[in-house]
């Protein structure tokens, strides 16, 4: 597995919903500081994918994503 853009910070996914995940990494990286244009970027990309599994394997490129039990 690739090390994500930002490997510092850590999203734990509750919810089976792929808009949850995308609602999580971009809080995530609010909550970081990221720059607002680099949390569009990564709206943008993980909203024009239409598959679920394609959503969370880029979210798991922007940050590190933890399952619940290790949460």
């Amino acid at each position: 597995m690739a090390v994500p853009r930002y490997p510092k910070i850590r999203v734990c996914l509750q919810s089976p919903s792929p808009l949850a995940h995308i609602s999580a990494v971009r809080l995530a990286l609010r909550q970081a500081g990221i720059d607002r244009g680099e949390i569009h970027r990564f709206s943008h990309q993980a909203l024009a994918l239409d598959d679920a599994e394609r959503q969370l394997e880029l979210c798991r490129a922007w940050v590190a994503v933890e399952s619940p039990a290790a949460c």
